[in-house]
């Protein structure tokens, strides 16, 4: 995948709910670069569900119906599962990505 690409797809990855920002952060700077083009392709997928379901998906309090994309929202879940406790400042985290994804 190329850079621009990258770019455009942590741009997406802003949504409009801080909670799910905060659910991404971990996953956007440390997965999301490393995923073949299938997986971002199904990756494009989950950004089009609407923020309520995402969150609830990646919370565990729904399950995603299509099991493509909820073995990729399981992916996001462990990627933030193990933020839990450090001291950062994940809205900044993102922001970051986000300006230098411009």
């Amino acid at each position: 995948m190329d850079e621009v690409e990258l770019k455009r797809i942590i741009w997406r990855s802003r949504r409009g709910l801080l909670e799910l920002d905060l659910q991404l952060e971990r996953f956007v700077n440390e997965v999301l670069p490393t995923l073949n083009e299938q997986e971002l392709a199904v990756y494009e997928q989950i950004l089009m569900l609407p923020d309520w379901d995402f969150l609830e998906y990646v919370n565990g309090k729904s399950v995603c119906p299509d099991p493509e994309l909820a073995e990729m929202i399981a992916q996001i879940a462990a990627a933030n599962a193990g933020s839990h406790g450090e001291t950062n400042n994940n809205a900044a985290g993102i922001a970051e990505r986000i300006t230098e994804a411009l």
